[in-house]
């Protein structure tokens, strides 16, 4: 490959992070449309980058795309003439190729597209994946792996629901007021799996993964400035912070994972912290208590030892408790097995994770395992923690968390 399509596919591929979910937003608004817009979007990055290498990489390349896409947006509802609704069609594409020619005009619709993903009239399992796809770009392979879903499934139920969008005109906009509070919460969760899928590349290294802890984050930013008195959109946006502020302190010089009671406090983001607990602290004057508010106060109560120097383990089990009677969720259970382990004893963070050791969802859930793996080694159980570690380390996908739990687990005196 030569040097001019390296440059080409870099500015390409920078394009795609930055500006993908912007551009889908700006090219369905009109048309609502949305696998066309992406078809469009698709086939102008593909022009991209057989014109780039030869011609240079233009100035605005959000632009530039942006044009592509939509002469074949209009290339393909010219073939649609046969259709009593090609006319509308084309009409919409004209009307929107009159609007913003460059980066700097170009109206960033994503927020109105992802409250049309969670319109009542899209199924709402499927919801947060259409919005992880349509604004972010995943695709249906690495949207059913975070769901739990075969890939085929996942895909087939994300192009029936671009179909209803299509179908029945549900409009791009931010619902009124009164409306606004049942589609919330799909979009703080489409947020929210967003800066997870990033955060779990602790290291960028990952094309795919790369940014999208920053662009989760910005997201959560835009939805806090459009409802400032909404306290879970406050506490997601504070939970973000919480953990982005510790993102420097998760590796080691060599690249090995540190723990979370490991970590060194002075590389946490100070900054990060205290626009955190700024956040969490408004969101505790509004009415109202939900999951992501609780979230963001777990972790206040983790960072809160670059202060005092020590974890209020107690305090920490406490608000994991409120979290599972909101969520019934086994992991909020781990976690608050986890914490009653630290401020009580092994034991009994062990006969807690016994109790929900029946439930099917964690049989293959690694930190469900880890945690036993752990808790049975302090106990003394090295075979139970030896049996423990070996379904945890095959379950880990990191090859530092990886390392971290053979070592682990070596340390039993168990391996030859």
């Amino acid at each position: 490959m030569q040097p001019s399509d390296d440059l080409a596919r870099a500015a390409a591929e920078a394009t795609a992070r930055q500006s993908y979910g912007k551009l889908i937003a700006f090219l369905a608004a009109r048309t609502r449309d949305v696998a066309g817009a992406e078809d469009a979007l698709s086939e102008a990055f593909a022009a991209a980058l057989a014109t780039w290498p030869k011609t240079g990489v233009p100035r605005h390349p959000e632009a530039w795309l942006l044009t592509a896409a939509r002469r074949r947006g209009i290339d393909a509802g010219r073939r649609l003439r046969t259709s009593a609704e090609a006319a509308p069609q084309l009409r919409l594409m004209a009307e929107e190729a009159a609007a913003a020619m460059d980066s700097e005009t170009l109206p960033d619709e994503r927020l109105s597209l992802m409250f049309a993903c969670a319109h009542p009239a899209i199924d709402a399992g499927v919801r947060a994946p259409l919005m992880l796809q349509t604004i972010l770009g995943f695709d249906a392979a690495t949207i059913a792996s975070a769901f739990l879903v075969a890939p085929a499934t996942m895909g087939q139920r994300l192009v029936r629901a671009k179909a209803r969008i299509r179908d029945t005109g549900i409009p791009f906009r931010i619902p009124e007021r009164a409306d606004l509070g049942e589609r919330l919460g799909a979009v703080l969760e489409a947020i929210y799996a967003a800066f997870a899928e990033g955060w779990t590349d602790p290291a960028g290294t990952e094309t795919r993964r790369r940014n999208l802890a920053t662009e989760g984050i910005w997201l959560g930013r835009l939805v806090a400035s459009l409802m400032p008195d909404e306290p879970e959109a406050l506490g997601l946006l504070a939970l973000m912070l919480f953990a982005e502020a510790r993102r420097g302190a998760r590796r080691n010089a060599t690249g090995d994972y540190v723990p979370l009671a490991d970590q060194d406090t002075k590389l946490w983001d100070a900054a990060l912290i205290g626009e955190a607990e700024a956040l969490l602290g408004r969101a505790s004057s509004l009415e109202g208590v939900g999951r992501y508010q609780l979230e963001a106060a777990v972790q206040s109560a983790h960072v809160a030892r670059r202060l005092c120097g020590q974890t209020d383990w107690a305090a920490i089990a406490m608000l994991y408790e409120a979290l599972s009677a909101i969520s019934g969720s086994p992991v909020v259970a781990i976690n608050r097995a986890v914490a009653i382990a630290e401020a009580e004893g092994a034991e009994k963070g062990l006969r807690e994770l016994d109790a929900i050791a029946g439930d099917p969802r964690l049989a293959d859930y690694q930190p469900y395992w880890a945690a036993r793996a752990d808790l049975s080694a302090r106990l003394g159980d090295t075979a139970a923690a030896d049996a423990a570690y070996e379904r945890s380390i095959g379950l880990e996908r990191d090859p530092a968390v990886r390392r971290f739990l053979k070592q682990r687990r070596a340390a039993l005196g168990l391996l030859s």
